[in-house]
């Protein structure tokens, strides 16, 4: 059966059009670091472990989502950290494991968004999984700048959702 040129080429057409322009990359924790500082760009962390069945759904339900990975593409540089594991990262001119830089951040529940600068200076850890739409608020209040500009989170969220 040979179908026309016209519906192989609107397939086509629909296929590309579905895909989106740039997907997040994720790094491992010290190539992460020395990328956020050269591209200026605040780094986004997602602390997980193997076991943890939340991290997995971050992952299934959030990061996947095509508006969550657009904006984290232009806007951060990726990071996933495994709270478990044994590779040396460097962190401030120490050396840790994923273990030990969770404990020096304050992790102690999975999953955890942590934010940083794009020197690398802790901004927040946000602990637990977030539902898509309100993660990509808080995607956009680091990313856009608000929280750097000193907005209070609430009074983002409210303006942001129209004054609800």
């Amino acid at each position: 059966m040979r179908f026309p040129t016209r519906f192989l080429f609107a397939a086509l057409l629909a296929a590309f059009v579905a895909l989106p322009a740039r997907a997040a990359q994720w790094k491992a924790w010290n190539p992460g670091l020395k990328a956020a500082r050269a591209a200026h760009k605040p780094m986004l962390v997602d602390v997980y472990t193997d076991w943890c069945g939340w991290c997995r759904r971050m992952d299934r339900d959030v990061y996947a989502r095509a508006d969550v990975n657009a904006y984290l593409a232009s806007h951060f540089v990726t990071v996933k950290l495994d709270a478990e594991g044994g590779e040396l990262e460097s962190y401030q001119g120490r050396d840790y494991s994923g273990r030990s830089l969770a404990a020096e951040f304050g992790i102690d529940s999975y999953p955890t968004t942590v934010f940083f600068s794009a020197t690398g200076d802790r901004l927040v850890n946000v602990p637990g999984y977030v539902e898509p739409g309100r993660f990509l608020l808080l995607l956009r209040y680091i990313g856009d700048g608000h929280m750097a500009r000193k907005e209070k989170w609430d009074d983002y969220v409210k303006r942001a959702q129209g004054g609800r």
